[in-house]
């Protein structure tokens, strides 16, 4: 059934390949926890304790602004398709912006990143394993491109006005640093 490990062995990096859905956790010390939904090609493993998942542009900011006030991070993997398994990888991240340095050396890793917001990277301390028996077969069909379009339709000022609207705070007010240059 589950087990757990200090790294990301080379299986559990084929099984990370394989999915077309991920899950991001996240909590600030007070307000809500929030989980959201990844996709669309985001996620890279680095090594066996570093991955990096490129975070788009979207209606919400949760994640950064929850990292700048609590570093903790869960990040899950369910298998819809084929054997089941559940893989959760806990550890600690930092949110980097189109303004860093780290940002323009990893964003090489992912394809045309229209909108990209963010690129987070986490350092691994656990690797958990869980039998997943209960998730239902889901078969996948394709990925959307309404994000692309929308970014592509609103430029890089558009994206910057929305991120500078939407994207600042969290919605328990928590400031994301997405604007400040």
């Amino acid at each position: 059934m589950g087990k757990k490990t200090d790294h990301i062995a080379p299986h559990i990096v084929n099984f990370i390949n394989e999915q077309h859905i991920f899950f991001v956790g996240t909590a600030a010390e007070q307000g809500r926890i929030n989980v959201s939904p990844k996709g669309m090609d985001s996620f890279r493993v680095i090594n066996e304790n570093k991955i990096i998942w490129l975070n788009l542009t979207g209606s919400g900011n949760e994640t950064a602004a929850h990292l700048l006030r609590n570093n903790r991070m869960t990040i899950m993997f369910c298998a819809f398709e084929g054997k089941p398994l559940i893989l959760r990888l806990y550890g600690h991240a930092e949110i980097f912006h189109p303004r860093d340095a780290e940002f323009n050396t990893y964003i090489s890793h992912f394809p045309k990143p229209v909108g990209a917001r963010q690129i987070i990277e986490m350092k691994v301390d656990l690797v958990q394993t869980s039998c997943g028996f209960g998730v239902p077969f889901m078969d996948y069909n394709s990925e959307r491109s309404m994000l692309d379009d929308w970014a592509e339709q609103k430029g890089p000022e558009g994206i910057a006005q929305y991120w500078l609207d939407k994207n600042s705070e969290s919605i328990d007010g928590f400031e994301t640093k997405i604007n400040i240059e």
